[in-house]
This record gives C-alpha cells, sequence and structure tokens, in this order.
C-alpha cells in the first residue's frame, strides 16, 4: 500500500488546494489593489474618470457580487457538476474576466470583465474549501490548522500580487497590471487541473444532490420568473428615471440581506435535512451574524482604507516611499506572519483550545478595537493634514489578529455543520457573509467624510466590540446545538 504523500502534516492534497487558491487571489487581490484608483483616476492618467464616491460604491458592490454568487455556485457544484468540475470552470471565467480589464475597452470592459469575475469566483471559491474539508474527517483534529494553513495560501497570493500588480498598474499603466492577474489564473488553472489528478482523486466528483426529473423542470420555471422579476423592477426603475447607480447599489444591498435569510429558511424547512443537521444550523446562524459584523470591517482595507491611504496618510515612512496600493500588502502579509503562530497555537492547545464561539468574539473585539484606533489620528491631529502611515499599519495588524481568529475557523466549522444536501451551498452561504456585508458597507460608507472620519470609525468600531461581547455571553446555547461541543 501507497504511503500517503504529506503536505506540513496535512493530506497530500492540501498542496494541491493551497497552490490553486494562492493563484486565484494573486489574480483578485492583484486586480483589486489597482481597481478603485483606475476607476477614478483621470482619462489622461489612463483610468475611467470616475467620481470618487460613485468608484467607491462600485468597490463594494463588486465585492459583494463577488462573494453573492458564490450561491450560485455552490449549487452548481451540489446540484449539477460537482465541486472537482466547477472549480476547474470557475477559474476559466476568472481568467476570461482579467484578460478583458487587460484590455482599454472602457466602461465597457469594465462591467463584462466584472460579469465574468463574478461568475467565476462564485463557482471556486466555496468549492475549494468546501474540497479541503473533504481531506478531513470530522473528528480530525489537524483540521482547525489545515484550514490555517490553506488560509496562508490564499494570503501569499494576496501579498505578492499588489507589490507586482499594483507596482506595475500605478507606474507604469493599469492595463498591464490587469494583465499580469490573469496570467497568474493561468498558472492556477494548469496546476490544478495536472497535479489535482493524482493528489485530489475521489475528491470533490460526486454531486451530492443531483438535479433530476420535475425538480429540474420546476427549478428553470422558476428561474425564468425570477429574471422577469428582476426584469420588471429594473424596467421600472428605467421608466421612472431611477435607472441610477444609487438604485443598483441598494437593489444589491437588499439582495445581500434577502439571500442568506432565504437559504437558512430553506435549510431548516427542507426534508433532505435531518432534525440533528438542522440544529447544527441553527448553532450556525449566530456564527453568520458575526462573520458579517466583523466583515463588514475587514473589507473596509480596499475601499475606506484605501482612500485614508491615499488622503490622509503620509507617503513615505523611515524615508521610504509608500504608494497607496501597496497598504492593501499588509492585510496577507501579516496573515502570512500569523498564521504559524496561530497553528502552533491552536495545535499546542488541542482540546484545551478556545471554542469555536469564543473565537469568533475574539475575532469581532479585535476587528472593533483596529477601527476604534483610526478614530484617534482625526482625534489629536485634525483631518486637514495626514498622519503617520504607522496608524494604519497598527491598524491592519490588530484586525489581521481578530481575522485570524475567525475566517480561517469559520471555514472549519462551516464544513461541520454544513447539511449533506446543501454541502457546497453552505460553504457559499459563509462566502455570502462577506457579500452581505460589502452590500452594507456601500450604505454606510456615504456616511464616511473629513469632517465625520473620527466618528465613523469609532461607531463603527464600538458596533463590532459589543458584537463580540454579546456573542461571549450567549455562547453556552450555541455550543449546545455543535456536535462535540466544538
Amino acid at each position: 500500500m501507497e504511503k500517503e504523500k504529506k503536505f506540513m502534516g496535512q493530506p497530500g492534497g492540501l498542496s494541491t488546494l493551497f497552490f490553486t487558491e494562492m493563484w486565484e487571489r494573486f489574480s483578485y487581490y492583484g486586480m483589486r489593489a489597482i481597481l478603485l484608483y483606475f476607476m477614478y483616476d483621470t482619462l489622461a492618467n489612463g483610468g475611467l474618470g470616475l467620481p470618487k464616491a460613485t468608484a467607491v460604491a462600485i468597490m463594494s458592490i463588486y465585492g459583494s457580487l463577488v462573494y453573492m454568487s458564490s450561491i450560485v455556485g455552490g449549487w452548481i457544484s451540489d446540484r449539477l457538476l460537482g465541486s472537482r468540475k466547477t472549480v476547474f470552470y470557475g477559474g476559466i471565467f476568472i481568467m476570461i474576466g482579467h484578460i478583458v480589464l487587460s484590455l482599454p475597452l472602457g466602461l465597457v470592459g469594465l462591467f463584462i470583465s466584472m460579469m465574468a469575475i463574478v461568475i467565476g469566483t462564485g463557482m471556486l471559491k466555496s468549492n475549494v474549501s468546501n474540497m479541503v474539508g473533504h481531506l478531513y474527517a470530522p473528528s480530525d483534529l489537524r483540521r482547525d490548522a489545515g484550514f490555517s494553513i490553506f488560509y496562508m495560501g490564499i494570503n501569499i497570493g494576496s501579498l505578492l500580487a499588489p507589490i507586482i500588480v499594483g507596482a506595475l498598474g500605478q507606474n507604469v499603466n493599469y492595463h498591464l497590471g490587469f494583465s499580469i492577474a490573469a496570467i497568474g489564473m493561468f498558472f492556477g488553472l494548469l496546476q490544478y487541473y495536472f497535479q489535482g489528478k493524482t493528489s485530489l482523486k475521489g475528491i470533490g466528483e460526486t454531486v451530492t444532490h443531483p438535479l433530476v426529473g420535475k425538480e429540474r423542470t420546476n427549478f428553470f420555471k422558476k428561474l425564468v420568473l425570477i429574471l422577469v422579476l428582476v426584469g420588471i423592477v429594473f424596467f421600472g426603475a428605467f421608466l421612472l428615471g431611477q435607472l441610477t447607480v444609487d438604485f443598483f447599489i441598494n437593489f444589491i444591498s437588499v439582495l445581500g440581506i434577502f439571500l442568506p435569510v432565504y437559504y437558512f429558511t430553506a435549510m431548516l424547512k427542507s426534508k433532505d435535512v435531518t432534525s440533528e443537521e438542522k440544529q447544527k444550523v441553527k448553532a450556525y446562524i449566530p456564527l453568520f451574524l458575526a462573520a458579517i459584523v466583523f466583515w463588514s470591517l475587514e473589507e473596509q482595507g480596499s475601499s475606506i482604507l484605501a482612500l485614508f491611504a491615499a488622503e490622509r496618510t503620509q507617503g513615505s515612512l523611515f524615508g521610504f516611499n509608500i504608494p497607496a496600493s501597496l497598504y492593501q500588502t499588509l492585510n496577507p502579509l501579516f496573515v502570512v506572519l500569523l498564521t504559524p503562530v496561530f497553528v502552533w497555537l491552536w495545535t499546542k492547545l488541542g482540546k484545551k483550545q478556545p471554542s469555536t464561539v469564543v473565537k469568533f468574539s475574539m475575532g469581532l473585539i479585535f476587528a472593533g478595537l483596529s477601527f476604534v484606533l483610526l478614530m484617534f489620528p482625526s482625534l489629536l491631529f485634525g483631518t486637514s493634514g495626514k498622519v503617520s502611515p504607522i496608524w494604519l499599519v497598527a491598524s491592519f495588524f490588530i484586525m489581521i489578529v481578530g481575522e485570524m481568529c475567525l475566517s480561517p475557523v469559520g471555514l472549519s466549522v462551516t464544513t461541520k455543520l454544513a447539511p449533506k444536501a446543501f454541502e457546497a451551498q453552505t460553504l457559499a452561504i459563509w462566502l455570502l457573509a462577506d457579500a452581505s456585508s460589502q452590500a452594507i458597507n456601500a450604505q454606510i460608507a456615504r456616511f464616511y467624510t473629513p469632517s465625520t472620519e473620527g466618528m465613523y470609525f469609532g461607531v463603527v468600531g464600538a458596533v463590532a466590540v459589543i458584537g463580540g461581547i454579546i456573542l461571549f455571553a450567549v455562547r453556552k446555547p450555541i455550543l449546545n446545538l455543535m456536535p462535540q461541543k466544538n
């Protein structure tokens, strides 16, 4: 019997999924590092010349749609293709999207590329995480550490991307930067296809809940009805002269709240979900709500904090020039540095490590404190000048301490609590927390102005801290619903 190949003490298949996700995140975060500046930069500089407020709103809605589409990707996996094929086809869509963005096609190119990347990321993201979960038995104590290693792969790609793509995009040409993102996704596809033939045998190949017979017919009838209703809403807005960016933002914001409510209701009512699985779903709901609050703060790193970096932060530190896009490396840099620490910590503590609920509450509190910290520059120095980059660096560091407590652990617990009939879709729902948070950000970001800067950071940060405290206070009823009280 051939001895199983290991990857950092984990199943060998983790290596394939680690590098696949690393290259996908390289392409996505490379694009994201320069997209905001590309949208509001002048036409003479190669940008699109959009108003800053519009560019920030588009960034939030784009991020929301990217993660919202994970529901579609999860459904395709569960009902049609299985995770393995869905990931591969999703990568192709992502690569096409970046290729389109690398061409000088103006706003048309922007929206075509957005559509392709939204579809592709939805197909890839949740299903890669789902396959990681299948590498482990439910009782395998390596699971949390394995997801933390996987999470490090995500952030290695996210770290390298702003350095390479950001430098080329801001200093040479935006479209050249976007083309490098396309090349990154191409490498990811090659590695996934060829290495996966041996390392992922039997993983993600089964369609867990195939769509057949009358159910297939009913689904497509419902799909047509939904598309007609959406068409009526947008056509009605057009006739009333309300078909604006704000209308679209509000529509996506409502959708971002509606979708998780719909899916949790569907799982709790489904005859394909056992009573034991429904108990797990009930335990998962408060964790999902906590994740929305957390990601609402974390995702502002590419919008509100990107503006803070460009307009309120000094351009040099210790004699080194710091372009605004380079701050996008702080998130993945700290994740890469802190991942070994947290892998060691959770492994060392073993059964004595904090429960999932406690880890979530810690994540919320740290995230809130990272925003509360940014309240002080305006209080101490006003908003007319620029402040030391150390404020922003410290804020990112505190945020990532919280992220290490919540995000990889969230992926892990999602794979444990997912009903079998909604397996990949539940991973998609985890990503939908990010979508909902960014839909909310599209609404609250308009309150961020120079005059409200301190209050904005203070109030948003306080909401997260209070949420973390509440979650900690109700941890026991949640744990009672979870298997093995983990």
